[in-house]
């Protein structure tokens, strides 16, 4: 049912700092910020000749972003995301399997502009996972 590692992604406290070590330090191609409102976040892609890491920073008040970073003040992982074919097949099949889908349960269009789902962490070995349809 998953595809490819599309990518991890990675809560930062300062992120132009962080664009600064992959970019700088590993010398990474890291992209421009771009806001995303509907998901409450700033992000960046750091791009890999295999995948990407997408630094995340909060984006206002109620970014779900900021409770991670206030339980981890430095930072960290905060999701892996893969590539499914198609987005609903793929819920339909793992809600009949027992995992459940956070939110509504309807795809929203993430930040690669195509749909996205999550899914809760317990159900996945303690990490969250988005699941994005390519």
């Amino acid at each position: 049912m998953i595809g490819k590692l599309n990518h991890v992604a990675i809560a930062v406290p300062d992120l132009a700092a962080a664009c600064a070590q992959y970019r700088d330090t590993l010398g990474a191609t890291v992209s421009a910020p771009a806001d995303e409102p509907d998901h409450g976040v700033t992000v960046v892609f750091v791009e890999l000749p295999n995948t990407k890491i997408e630094l995340l920073h909060p984006l206002g008040a109620n970014s779900p972003i900021a409770p991670f970073l206030e339980r981890n003040p430095s930072g960290g992982v905060h999701h892996i995301c893969y590539e499914v074919a198609d987005i609903l097949d793929a819920r339909d099949k793992l809600k009949a399997k027992g995992a459940r889908v956070l939110g509504d349960g309807e795809p929203k269009i993430g930040a690669h502009g195509k749909p996205v789902l999550f899914l809760h962490p317990k159900d996945f070995c303690g990490t969250l996972v988005e699941l994005e349809q390519a």
